[in-house]
């Protein structure tokens, strides 16, 4: 499950939207869109932090052009997620049954069915970990 992640400033509470990283070599703070993962030289920052902070004397700061993107999905984003997932399952079941009838109609009863990945197809609603 994705923990939901928070801005590194102390006392800030307010989910990350914007990663900053420092490239020591060219003396450059760059404050970018939130990293897809979370990096252990690289600090996580609110829109807040991330809109104010500056770069350490003699340094360049690069800042993203434009809003940084919520970090919560909306609700079309998790419903495009969830019938992808369903498709994908399907997809699989129709896969494996038409390779067995591939398999029945030349004749072949001897071939075993493909294997099972194991995955069902259907997603299971967990309870919100918030609250």
């Amino acid at each position: 499950m994705r923990s939901l992640r928070r801005c590194c400033r102390p006392g800030c509470k307010n989910p990350a939207v914007a990663t900053l990283t420092y490239v020591y070599s060219d003396s450059t703070a760059v404050v970018g869109p939130l990293a897809t993962v979370d990096e252990p030289h690289s600090w996580d920052l609110c829109e807040t932090h991330g809109s104010r902070i500056t770069a350490p004397m003699g340094w360049e700061l690069v800042r993203h052009e434009g809003a940084f993107a919520s970090s919560t999905p909306d609700e079309d984003d998790l419903t495009a997620l969830a019938e992808a997932v369903r498709e994908a399952g399907l997809g699989e079941r129709h896969e494996d049954a038409a390779a067995v009838s591939d398999a029945s109609a030349d004749g072949d009863r001897g071939a075993a069915p493909p294997p099972r990945t194991g995955r069902r197809g259907h997603l299971r609603v967990l309870p919100d970990p918030s609250v």
